[in-house]
């Protein structure tokens, strides 16, 4: 492609070392499609005839039947440099020299550029796909969980009573935000490379808003050098990936604990577990666990990424093409898990009498019970400490707030009435907790009401493209 300036043939181990067709031919519908898109354009431009673009259009479509019959194999393409260079020998094989002009005004810079973005945006879409379905699944379980009651926690310490819809709508409020970077994201990728030649532009009059109309882009990029130097898009892919990443991991990780025969809160899946080859007995979380492991695969891709752009002056740099395996690895290990997260979710099993017995022990009743003196007129910090004078002579006894009769509980203060114990139990304790946000049943039935609506339109948004 280029062998014209040089006398000297490649050193043969450098040749190999530095070809990209072993992992850049994933990109070839992202490839054959802009190369449909690149000769429309220099077709407008005079270039081609109708009948040379009929050809290429035809062979490109050849090419592309051809390669996905089965991955592309590399090894039967040992000349390739790169996807680009395979797509005009394979298109060459099919329609003859007339194959070489459709590299007229274009440069490998902004194919690549543009091929990245394509694919990208791919998969992007399929991540919100899968996120939708997730929230969706998520969804159906809060709501199929009704008024069970769990005990939260901080510092991995039970403290206080909460639906399990609530926690479970909690991972709903990370996967909207989660869909919405991938979507900001999208948009700021939405733009098309090609027409930027190498660096300066290209050197025809080409129509730029013709390639940019038949990939779906919103418009041409504004600015050649940025055009081709930018991966912005693949950093930005993989920040909402790794994000989203340590939302999966923590969801993994409840659920994994939540398991153990210590919590006992849930049955895992036997379609999404496995068993131990020495230990009859076990039923391990290997989908969780693996959850955990392939979010850092997503952190290990932002900061490859961003090691290889932090120091890159103007424009293209062959550094960049060790930002395709990155994204490629991003996209892979999204496009792994994310679809297992729906029906792993759907088939899980809570046992909620569990769950309920451990939200009344252990006094998570207690923020309740200071609550109650607050409405007596005692200052928080003096209702703060009676309650914890009370907790610290239950413990002396071995008994729960709900246990203490009113007369031991006066001793810590005459505000203790006979309405007390009915401001603590386990109901009570839920719903007092009355504000946007919480854990009180009628604020949970809202929040599932308006959950479902927003992930409704995330689904009706998959289903009808972008």
């Amino acid at each position: 492609m280029w062998s014209g300036r040089f006398r000297e043939p490649l050193n043969t181990a450098f040749e190999q070392w530095q070809r990209s067709f072993p992992f850049d031919w994933r990109l070839l519908p992202q490839e054959i499609a802009a190369s449909k898109a690149h000769a429309r354009m220099i077709a407008a431009a005079g270039i081609l005839t109708d009948a040379e673009l009929a050809e290429i259009l035809r062979g490109l479509a050849l090419v592309g039947e051809s390669a996905t019959k089965g991955d592309v194999v590399v090894s039967e393409t040992p000349q390739a440099e790169d996807i680009h260079h395979f797509v005009e020998l394979e298109l060459t094989k099919h329609i003859g020299t007339l194959a070489l002009k459709l590299h007229t005004g274009r440069s490998r810079n902004e194919q690549i550029a543009t091929d990245l973005r394509l694919f990208t945006r791919d998969a992007i879409d399929a991540a919100l796909r899968d996120l939708a379905n997730w929230a969706e699944a998520l969804v159906s379980l809060a709501e199929s969980a009704g008024d069970a009651v769990m005990p939260s926690y901080t510092h991995l310490q039970r403290a206080e009573p909460v639906l399990v819809s609530h926690w479970l709508l909690a991972y709903v409020e990370m996967i909207l935000r989660d869909a919405s970077r991938f979507a900001d994201a999208r948009k700021r990728l939405n733009l098309c490379p090609l027409g930027s030649g190498a660096i300066a532009g290209a050197t025809l009059a080409l129509d730029r808003t013709i390639a940019a109309a038949e990939l779906g882009f919103y418009a041409p990029t504004a600015n050649s050098m940025d055009a081709t130097s930018d991966r912005d898009f693949a950093l930005e892919f993989a920040q909402a990936a790794s994000t989203l990443g340590l939302h999966i991991s923590r969801f993994a990780e409840e659920l994994t604990l939540h398991a153990t025969a210590e919590f006992g809160f849930l049955d895992l899946p036997e379609a999404f577990s496995t068993g131990s080859s020495a230990m009859p007995q076990k039923k391990n979380p290997d989908l969780t666990e693996l959850i955990r492991g392939k979010s850092g695969r997503l952190l290990g891709a932002v900061t490859t990424l961003s090691m290889i752009l932090k120091g890159l002056p103007l424009a293209y740099n062959k550094d960049m093409q060790e930002t395709q395996e990155a994204t490629f690895e991003v996209a892979a290990t999204l496009g792994g898990m994310l679809p297992l997260l729906a029906p792993f979710t759907s088939a899980l099993k809570f046992r909620f009498d569990r769950m309920e017995a451990a939200a009344q022990a252990g006094y998570l009743n207690a923020m309740a019970a200071a609550t109650y003196l607050v409405y007596k007129g005692v200052p928080f910090r003096t209702a703060h400490e009676k309650i914890g004078h009370a907790v610290r002579f239950g413990l002396d006894s071995g008994r729960e707030l709900n246990d203490l009769a009113v007369s031991e509980l006066k001793q810590f203060g005459e505000e203790f009435g006979d309405d007390f114990h009915d401001s603590i139990t386990l109901r009570a304790t839920v719903d007092c907790h009355d504000v946007i946000g919480g854990t009180a049943t009628k604020r949970v039935r809202e929040a599932l009401v308006s959950a479902r609506e927003r992930v409704r339109a995330m689904l009706k948004e998959q289903d009808h493209g972008r």
